[in-house]
């Protein structure tokens, strides 16, 4: 199951849709729809009524892209997904790589579209947003010792037990950080984390939903994380 969160998508909806169902037919779509003022989550609503692969969860309000995920997650699950997706509904990630996922999933517990797993691969973003974004991972990276070179990406795909082994209601984090999150805690659990390279193309249609809250919250949420897994070690029974 592909989970999209969307917010005021209606000009990508139709032909991401119809993309995603070209390179894999047999996929399911659960659409997030934080009651998007023009009308995106209605228009969801239209679609499914003639293809029964495509869901749609309405939410009352935009609450995060980390809220939406887990709301997401918690549907799939429940509906007997055993692989799990998920991605962006503007384009940045391109459909015509999910089978790639496919198969590194064979070997792995949660596949990665990294867009600096070969060098640099965004297409669009001013310098600024490339440096934000290079330095948080490079930032992750030294402090969580996590393996990972594009710990933000949103790109990505989970085997079930990774999600079920999750106490997702613990998950405190909203924006990019939620990605940094998730990742560490399958990593601390155990699990194969691996990266694929993607080419992230700035968004097609509608605005970024990127805000310095979100900047403030990637930044701290390692030192939380970092805490929380020292305090668990320092209490663990001996032998």
């Amino acid at each position: 199951m592909v989970v999209i969160p969307t917010y005021n998508e209606r000009g990508n909806l139709e032909s991401l849709l119809h993309r995603i169902f070209l390179v894999k037919p047999d996929a399911e779509i659960l659409i997030v729809d934080d009651n998007s003022p023009d009308g995106t989550g209605q228009i969801a609503e239209e679609i499914g009524k003639n293809d029964k692969r495509l869901h749609v969860l309405h939410r009352p309000e935009k609450a995060g892209l980390g809220k939406a995920y887990i709301a997401g997650f918690k549907y799939a699950l429940q509906h007997g997904a055993d692989i799990i997706f998920e991605m962006d509904a503007d384009f940045s990630h391109d459909p015509d790589t999910i089978p790639g996922f496919f198969d590194k999933i064979r070997d792995y517990d949660i596949v990665i579209g990294s867009r600096y797993i070969k060098g640099i691969s965004v297409v669009n973003w001013p310098l600024r947003r490339l440096l934000l974004s290079l330095m948080a991972s490079i930032y992750v990276r030294l402090v969580l010792w996590l393996p990972v070179k594009d710990s933000t990406a949103g790109f990505k795909c989970f085997r079930r037990k990774v999600l079920e082994s999750i106490n997702l209601d613990e998950v405190g984090s909203n924006g990019y950080a939620f990605q940094i999150e998730m990742n560490y805690r399958a990593y601390k659990a155990g699990f194969k984390l691996t990266e694929i390279p993607i080419i992230f193309v700035d968004r097609h249609a509608g605005t970024s939903k990127m805000s310095r809250h979100i900047v403030w919250e990637a930044l701290f949420i390692v030192w939380r994380l970092r805490r929380e897994y020292l305090f668990k070690k320092r209490n663990m029974p001996a032998g």
